[in-house]
């Protein structure tokens, strides 16, 4: 939901000065790629991105596909509306220099990968039980993801949100610019995002881990033919290792 005029001015002035390195009390910055401005405040719950040109190319790019902050608005408003969290978007607009800024509420939780390697890091008693809990219903909710036709551009753990509440786990997608709605999901497509989830070592995620997510996301999936289920589960698994392993990360 557009927000009202004067939000929208104080957020736009409030951008003007994180573009310019300017840190208002409570806001600071956040780790990320040469591409991005990221701040977030949280006790306010904000998260603020400057989107900065990856290339020459991008303006022309924008007039077909529209711009980097304009499809992560877009895209995490579609994910909401099917029923998939995403953050909600609060304000948007555009920086004297030409770069394009977004606005939206922090979501809940830490991502997989922390869980994973320092939560839930323990193999035994109620560590252990959370632990299959996460992986059996992260792969529910990445099966509803795709079954209902949305491919991450990065599914990397780190780009999924996991917030333990009521007993159970929730999740929230994170980082929509690349997501793409496609139906039928194109296989090639959906062995990338599963190849993309499997990049974590051995030693963090075994192979009964993974089979523990694969079945849980398969039942989504009734569409997909068993065999070539259980090849894409195959070829993204291998190919996450040999990833890695180019890496030099096993």
């Amino acid at each position: 939901m557009k927000p009202s005029h004067d939000e929208q001015a104080r957020l736009h002035e409030l951008a003007l000065k994180l573009a310019a390195n300017e840190l208002p009390p409570g806001w600071e910055l956040v780790q990320s790629s040469n591409f991005a401005r990221v701040a977030c405040n949280r006790e306010q719950q904000i998260f603020y991105k400057e989107f900065l040109p990856r290339s020459p190319w991008e303006k022309i790019k924008a007039l077909v596909r529209g711009s980097r902050a304009g499809r992560a608005r877009r895209h995490s408003d579609a994910l909401l509306q099917a029923g998939i969290n995403a953050p909600a978007n609060l304000a948007w607009g555009k920086l004297p220099g030409g770069s394009k800024y977004l606005f939206n509420e922090a979501a809940a939780g830490d991502d997989v990968t922390t869980w994973l390697t320092s939560v839930l890091i323990e193999r035994s008693g109620e560590a252990l039980a959370q632990r299959r809990q996460l992986l059996k219903i992260l792969g529910k909710f990445v099966g509803r993801v795709h079954a209902t036709g949305f491919i991450h551009g990065d599914l990397r753990p780190g780009n999924i949100l996991a917030e333990y509440k009521g007993g159970r786990f929730l999740f929230t997608l994170i980082d929509n610019e690349r997501t793409v709605q496609k139906l039928p999901p194109p296989g090639r497509m959906l062995l990338r995002n599963l190849m993309q989830l499997n990049m974590l070592p051995p030693g963090v995620l075994s192979r009964a881990d993974r089979m523990r997510f694969f079945v849980a996301w398969r039942r989504q999936m009734r569409d997909l033919d068993s065999i070539e289920a259980k090849l894409l589960a195959a070829q993204a698994y291998h190919w996450a290792m040999q990833r890695m392993y180019d890496k030099g990360q096993l």
